[in-house]
């Protein structure tokens, strides 16, 4: 059990994880800091040592009461100020709770100053473990969800699934797929912070829950159909600025004069933002959302744009933040400091008639402050109410009562100035702190929006296509193509076609060739065996993210867990050698693959001798396709690329199971060339 807290936005969560899998659930988080319950050496214990290996983060150890049940009900009761935690669907005896009132005691130490609170965290919510397809770190990294192999690269013309230094194409990306949703000269992408943290995370973590998966396609379809709500959506939320990060930073008392303005803009979208989406059906839960908080964030933005200069400083250290006329105290204060000059030609003036001194000057130095100079020839005429301040080689400067009045008024004004604005300031603050929860509910709104408007601004570009997503394990696409490369490539990318598994109006007995679970691949290098079975998992995990996928048809069954074995890796620090890291991986995707999981291994045994690969690749394929008398609805939709071709009697040994694909090569003249079909 674990909580995990993003403090720069004010999300809690509480996972439920094995402990095999919970260094991939903190990946997926990507969590940098790690509590753990200090042992007496002060050394993590030996169940988390792995986890900090693998995520390559520091451990924080806490003081073991920390952890303590009772100790960490106070404190979550005292931060969310609340009796009970059943408002929450916690349970007295939550597992989970022990973890939480550690990292908000953590929190409550590491955020000491005055002013800081922890009230922009949103109350501890633990998500269904069900509903979403997993892919675990290994899946993730071999399939370049997030980042390349090799950094950021791409692939190379000419050479599909290969790579290459990266493109120059700002449309390419950073070659992953989360690259080919970034923004760019030809593509808006994400509009706001907070839908490039919800692109991410969708990528991370597909649903697996049909009903979801089309309410996200028909969200999508509706901006593909409507162009005109899709261009006032994008509008909207080209105004709206990081809301969350701004709202945290009040809370903490490190918000800036230009972190309240910008909130105070964004919030102002909130009328916009829902009549975008007023006529869309599909957009029902984000346009109530944003219906039920725009009562209380219109006049809060509306507050703060009256209050505010447009053009707000850095800081508050010189002021200049509070519009003139707000407040009459503070325009008093700045009165007096910027009419200074003229109450001083006005002095000046007068001294000069009622004493007939018309040499007589008023000034002022940051050094002696104001004074009254006189040439040494008047020195001798100066008045008794006129103290000497200084003596000049010719001139002597004096001080009134009057002049010493004001400039006692003058040089508190400014900080008196400085003080007002501050206090205006802390006012806002405060009025924003109050509203925390309707600009977490704006915030969450405006990133689902944003990332859908991004799907379907995708779709228009490349022209992609709903996929039909249906509850039967199988998977059909019709000129599929690899969702990077094909951005990269353009119009010479070679779409490709796939089948595995049966569908419901298959015919269950003498079932055609093409409906086999597994799919054995066999080619040359460079033709393209790599690049077909990653875009096919790639294709699988857009299409339960709710997004649409590069194809002319698609029909994908739901799949439960997306697994990949690609690439040579080791973990010598672990005393894992390159063959023991693959035998691991595969191990545990024979051991946790279902009849709805998407298995794709590429090269397998290839990390020792040919005898002993062969065998190893010819089990592991048997066992794919269940020989030993398992149904063939019973395994995992399979793409096993491989180099032995040995493995291609399987088709005739397992029949209905296994299907040969081939890559095309021809012979031109003396020349060998790739068809990557």
């Amino acid at each position: 059990h674990a909580a995990i807290v993003d403090l720069s936005t004010g999300r809690f969560l509480l996972v439920d994880a094995p402990v095999a899998g919970l260094a991939d659930e903190l990946l997926r988080r990507s969590v940098s800091e790690l509590l753990f319950s200090a042992g007496p050496d002060g050394n993590p214990p030996p169940r988390v040592r792995p986890v900090l290996s693998a995520l390559g983060i520091s451990g924080t150890p806490c003081p073991a009461w920390h952890f303590r049940t009772q100790e960490a009900h106070e404190i979550v009761r005292e931060v969310f100020g609340v009796r009970s935690l059943g408002g929450f669907g916690l349970a007295d005896d939550d597992a989970a709770i022990p973890a939480a009132g550690a990292i908000l005691r953590y929190l409550r130490t590491t955020q000491p100053a005055q002013k800081a609170t922890l009230a922009h965290l949103q109350p501890p919510k633990r998500e269904d473990p069900g509903g979403w397809c997993v892919l675990d770190a290994t899946s993730l990294r071999s399939l370049e969800v997030l980042s390349t192999l090799r950094g950021a690269s791409a692939a190379r013309p000419g050479a599909p699934g290969r790579s290459a230094p990266a493109s120059t194409d700002p449309s390419s990306g950073d070659g992953s797929l989360a690259g080919i949703f970034a923004p760019s000269k030809h593509f808006p992408g994400c509009r706001t912070p907070m839908g490039r943290r919800l692109l991410r995370d969708w990528l991370c973590r597909p649903l697996c829950d049909l009903d979801r998966i089309v309410a996200r396609q028909r969200a999508v379809s509706t901006f593909v159909e409507d162009r005109r709500a899709a261009a006032d959506l994008g509008a909207a939320l080209a105004g709206v600025q990081d809301v969350s990060r701004i709202c945290s930073r009040i809370a903490l008392a490190r918000a800036t004069p230009r972190d309240l303005v910008a909130l105070g803009r964004s919030l102002a979208q909130v009328q916009a933002l829902r009549a975008a989406v007023e006529n869309a059906p599909a957009l029902t839960p984000q346009r109530e959302s944003l219906a039920g908080v725009e009562a209380a964030l219109a006049p809060l933005a509306a507050e703060i744009a009256r209050v505010c200069v447009d053009s707000p400083p850095p800081h508050l250290r010189e002021g200049g933040l509070i519009r003139d006329g707000v407040d009459a105290e503070l325009d008093q204060a700045r009165l007096l400091r910027t009419d200074a000059g003229a109450w001083m030609a006005e002095y000046q003036a007068r001294l000069i008639q009622e004493h007939d001194l018309p040499s007589l000057k008023v000034g002022f130095n940051k050094i002696f402050g104001y004074y009254i100079e006189l040439p040494a020839a008047q020195a001798r005429r100066a008045p008794d109410a006129f103290s000497r301040k200084q003596t000049l080689k010719n001139a002597e400067r004096y001080i009134t009562p009057e002049l010493r009045e004001f400039e006692s008024k003058v040089t508190t004004a400014e900080a008196r100035a400085l003080q007002r604005e501050q206090a205006l300031f802390d006012d806002l603050c405060a009025r924003c702190a109050h509203a925390v929860r309707s600009i977490h509910v704006f915030a969450d709104a405006c990133a689902e929006l944003d990332v859908l408007l991004c799907f379907a601004d995708k779709a228009v570009k490349r022209s992609w296509i709903a996929p039909r997503i249906v509850p039967e394990p199988a998977l059909r696409i019709d000129q599929g193509r690899h969702p990077v490369l094909d951005e990269i490539l353009e119009n010479n990318f070679v779409p490709n076609d796939l089948s595995l598994g049966a569908l419901a109006e298959s015919p269950a007995d003498g079932a055609p060739a093409d409906s086999a679970p597994l799919a054995l691949i066999t080619g040359p290098n460079m033709a393209g065996k790599s690049t077909f079975i990653r875009q096919t998992a790639l294709l699988v995990l857009l299409a339960h993210c709710g997004c649409f996928v590069p194809a002319s048809a698609a029909t994908i069954g739901l799949t439960d867990r997306i697994f990949t074995r690609v690439g040579a890796d080791d973990a010598l620090h672990a005393g894992q050698s390159t063959f023991m890291v693959e035998m691991i991986e595969t191990a545990r995707i024979l051991h946790h693959a279902t009849p709805r999981s998407l298995v794709v291994l590429d090269e397998i045994g290839r990390g020792t001798s040919t005898l002993d690969g062969l065998s190893l690749a010819w089990a592991i394929a048997e066992t794919l396709a269940g020989a030993s008398g398992v149904p063939a609805a019973s395994t995992p939709r399979t793409l096993f690329a491989t180099h032995y071709h040995e493995l291609t009697d399987l088709e005739e040994l397992l029949p209905g199971r296994v299907r040969n694909l081939q890559v095309a090569v021809r012979e031109w003249g003396d020349d060998i060339v790739f068809l990557h079909r």
